[in-house]
Formats: structure tokens, C-alpha cells, sequence
């Protein structure tokens, strides 16, 4: 206990930016060694297995995911309303049970041990808010988030690269590959998650600028939901599409490419890893923006220019005019650029514009829960409904529906937006000016 308290003097006395830099590092390699608990066992393809006539892999996918649902609803109020001195052994914890499932996984036969992906799913879905806490209302927050967040591009395809070489190249099951891989990230997790730890939390300047984040109560919360309800409709409409699309490129990545022809098993790391230096430039370049609503608008801006990207290059291929590759890259860039924004620092910006004091975690889980109840369903209604569509053809359609509904409700949201910052303007002019003639 001396020595952390010492280790947390140490890392407070240190200068601001290193501080972020280290605190960026940490969040990105604890959230990406999450990711090999959480995503490992989408690198196999379990073939030619089904039960009621669907596919194994897919009642795999359904029980995380319902897994990971259930958990973002708990967590609306759980991350909400928890205290910064009990993140780390929480996450710890988590990470803890999601990984004794991937071991019941392995030992236990299928299909019985499909129930082990859900236990395995509800633990991980609070790991985000836990680590994103560390982060939020800085300075350069947007620097962090946005390091934090190549993790949901670089980690998926990293650790289902690690994943395919654990079976192809040392013959690990595909049973016992999700356990094997969960251990190999072991070690470095808890290095990360006590880095985080030493953190030093909110200066007054940081108050100042992007208000005090604070653990919300239920009537805080309603609040909340209230005085923002239209843009927030807004938002978790395109933020559902964006989950539901990205969802299916997560988990079917292999399945996708194999029905493109394309069997390189290095390249989901290789597109994924030009995609998040991509995102991790435009994210971080906010920084450089302090005004709010300023960046707040430009934030709306990658969002909606993100969606009009899958919609170009689906249509570029669809009229041959580019290949597979630059087509998947583009529109996994287009998803990304609209899908991180809401991860990192759309809800960071939209709390300091109104100086709303709060918390990112709460807001963050109401998008969330909704987002993967919609990807869930989907996954449902692609299994019953339209059994025999390849993931390819599947992929394509839906994100030609991200584009066009996607990029309406962006411009919408930046109007709603846009116009509730100048009626609060105007309050306060008005109130500022009653109050100079009393």
C-alpha cells in the first residue's frame, strides 16, 4: 500500500502530457488484452457444426453477445454510480470470471458449453466504462480516448490473428485456443490495469474546461435523459446501425472474407492496423480544439462523413470500380470513424459543451444496451429469417443501410445540437443582463 501511494506521488509530480501518454498506453493494452478474452474464439470458424439447424459459431456469437447485452443494462447504473478507488480490482475481477468460462468452454462438450460464452460475455461488457473512467473530463481526454479506442480496431484483428496462429501454426483446438490465448494477455493486463491505477484524477483546470465528472444518482440520471432526450434518440438510432454493422464485421471477419475469396489469415491485423492509425490521427487532432461545441460539431462531422464512406465504396464495389480489399478497408474505415467517436469522445464533448456535471460511463451504457440489443436481434433475424445469405452479401446490404439512415440522423443530431448550445447561450446572455440591471 506505502509503495503505491509513493508511485502515485512519483507519477502526479510528472508533466501533464507525460502523464496522458502513459495513462493513453495503459488504457489502450489493458482494453486491447481484454480482447483476447472477449473476441479469441471468432478466429475459428467451427465448420460444418449446427444445432436446430444454425450454424455453431453463430449460437456462440448470440450467447456473448446476449451476455454482453444483459451486462450494458446492468451497467447503465453500475458504472454510473461507481467510485474511482474501486476500478482496478474490479476490472481485474471480471476479466477474472470471463476467462474461467473460456475454461469451461474448453473442457465442457458441445453444444453444452455454449452457455459459457454468455458468462463469458456479461462480465466483459462493464470493462469499458471501468477503463474509460480513468480518462474522462481531461485536457487531452481526446488524445487518450482516442488511443484507447484503436483498441476496438487494432484488438479485434490482433487478437483473432494470435487466435488463427495458435490453431494453424501450433495445432491448438478451437476449443481450447480462446482459453490458451486469454493466458498468453494475462500478465500484461494486470501491468496495464495497475499503471491506470497510479493515475492521478481531475485537476481544477480540468473541472474548469470539461466540467467535474461525478458517480450519478437515479434522478440525476433521469435528468439527464430528459434535458437531452431528442438528440439522444438521434444519436442511439445511428449508433445502433453503427453497432449492428460493426458487430457482424467482428465476429464474421473470417467468415466475410472467405466469401470474397481472400484466405490470408494476416490480414485482419494488416487492414485493421491502417484503419486505426487512420482513426487515432482524426481523433486525436481534436485536442487541438478547444472550444466545445467546436469540436463537438467537427466530431458530428467524421460521424456523418463516416457513414457517407460505406455508402461510396459499397456502391464503388458494387459496380466493380474497386476491388475486395479496398472495399472492405474503406468501409471498415467508414464504420470506425463513426463507430469511435461515440466511444471515445462524442459524449466527453457533448457533456462540456453544456458544462452538464455528470459522467461519460452512464450515457456511454444507455447506447450501448441498446446497441447490442439491436445487434443481437439482428443476428436472429439473419439466422430465421434469411438463413442461406453469406455474411458477405449480409454485410453489404447492411451497411448501405448505415450509410443512408446513418447520415441523415448525423445531420439531424448536429442541427438539434447546434440549436439547444444557442438557446442555452441565450439563457445565460439573458440571465447575465437581468442580472447587471438589478
Amino acid at each position: 500500500m506505502q509503495l503505491t501511494h509513493s508511485l502515485k506521488a512519483q507519477v502526479a509530480r510528472l508533466p501533464y502530457a507525460a502523464v496522458s501518454v502513459l495513462a493513453a498506453i495503459a488504457a489502450f493494452g489493458a482494453y486491447t488484452s481484454m480482447y483476447a478474452f472477449r473476441k479469441a474464439f471468432a478466429a475459428g470458424t467451427f465448420h460444418g457444426e449446427q444445432y436446430l439447424h444454425i450454424d455453431y459459431k453463430v449460437w456462440l456469437v448470440i450467447a456473448q453477445i446476449v451476455g454482453y447485452t444483459m451486462s450494458k443494462f446492468y451497467g447503465i447504473r453500475f458504472i454510473a454510480e461507481i467510485k474511482g478507488a474501486k476500478r482496478g480490482l474490479t476490472i481485474l475481477l471480471l476479466i477474472g470470471i470471463s476467462w474461467l468460462a473460456l475454461l469451461g468452454f474448453a473442457v465442457v462438450p458441445a453444444p453444452y458449453n455454449i452457455v459459457f460464452l454468455f458468462i463469458n460475455g456479461f462480465p466483459l461488457g462493464l470493462i469499458w466504462g471501468l477503463v474509460f473512467g480513468y480518462l474522462e473530463g481531461r485536457r487531452s481526454t481526446e488524445f487518450m480516448a482516442a488511443v484507447l479506442s484503436i483498441s476496438l480496431i487494432f484488438g479485434s484483428g490482433f487478437v483473432k490473428t494470435v487466435g488463427q496462429t495458435l490453431i494453424h501454426t501450433y495445432h491448438i483446438s478451437e476449443y481450447n485456443m480462446p482459453f490458451l490465448t486469454g493466458a498468453l494477455f494475462a500478465i500484461p493486463l494486470v501491468i496495464f490495469v495497475l499503471i491506470l491505477e497510479l493515475m492521478p484524477p481531475q485537476t481544477e483546470e480540468d473541472k474548469l474546461l470539461r466540467a467535474e465528472r461525478l458517480p450519478m444518482d437515479a434522478q440525476e440520471r433521469k435528468h439527464f435523459i430528459i434535458r437531452f432526450l431528442p438528440g439522444i434518440i438521434l444519436t442511439i438510432i445511428i449508433y445502433v446501425l453503427l453497432t449492428i454493422m460493426r458487430d457482424v464485421r467482428d465476429n464474421f471477419e473470417v467468415e466475410i472474407w472467405n466469401s470474397l475469396g481472400i484466405k490470408d489469415k494476416s490480414i485482419y491485423t494488416r487492414i485493421d492496423t491502417r484503419i486505426s492509425i487512420i482513426v487515432l490521427v482524426a481523433m486525436s487532432l481534436l485536442i487541438l480544439i478547444r472550444k466545445n461545441l467546436r469540436a463537438f460539431s467537427v466530431i458530428h462531422i467524421f460521424i456523418i462523413g463516416g457513414c457517407v464512406l460505406v455508402g461510396v465504396s459499397t456502391l464503388m464495389f458494387s459496380l466493380k470500380m474497386i476491388g475486395p480489399v479496398s472495399w472492405m478497408t474503406m468501409a471498415g474505415l467508414g464504420l470506425y470513424l463513426g463507430y469511435v467517436p461515440y466511444n471515445a469522445i462524442f459524449f466527453e464533448r457533448m457533456i462540456a459543451t453544456f458544462h452538464y456535471k455528470s459522467n461519460v460511463g452512464f450515457i456511454m451504457y444507455v447506447a450501448d444496451s441498446m446497441g447490442y440489443l439491436g445487434s443481437v436481434s439482428i443476428l436472429l433475424i439473419k439466422e430465421f429469417a434469411r438463413p442461406n445469405i453469406s455474411w458477405g452479401a449480409f454485410f453489404k446490404e447492411g451497411v448501405m443501410i448505415v450509410a443512408i439512415v446513418g447520415g441523415i440522423c448525423g445531420v439531424l443530431s448536429l442541427i438539434y445540437f447546434l440549436q439547444s448550445a444557442r438557446r442555452n447561450t441565450a439563457k445565460a446572455t439573458g440571465a447575465d443582463f437581468k442580472f447587471s440591471t438589478v
